[in-house]
């Protein structure tokens, strides 16, 4: 007798969140943090742009995500401007941190 066990159908993340307010939160964060590095796309030198990645947002504060020394000293330049842009666009940001990322080989 063959009895074959019905297995539950895939969910796709964004039906997971749904199910799950924890995730559903997350996944806005990331939805908002990919946002805010749009509006401030603008202000970074095009060169720049890549080396730059939207991060985490913890209330008030904001984290991007910098490939290398050098890109962060050019960011942390424009971090008043930067504050500026993301007010006008109505996100209340008191601080924006920045973390060098590590890329090993």
């Amino acid at each position: 007798m063959n009895t074959f066990r019905r297995l539950p159908q895939a969910l796709s993340i964004h039906q997971a969140a749904e199910n799950a307010p924890s995730l559903a939160r997350l996944t806005e964060l990331v939805q908002e943090s990919n946002d805010r590095l749009k509006s401030i796309e603008s202000l970074l030198p095009a060169a720049l742009r890549p080396a730059i990645k939207a991060g985490p947002i913890d209330g008030e504060s904001w984290c991007l995500l910098v490939s290398g020394n050098a890109a962060a000293a050019k960011v942390r330049q424009l971090i008043p401007l930067i504050q500026d842009r993301l007010l006008n666009k109505g996100w209340k940001v008191t601080s924006i941190r920045l973390k060098i990322l590590i890329i090993r080989k």
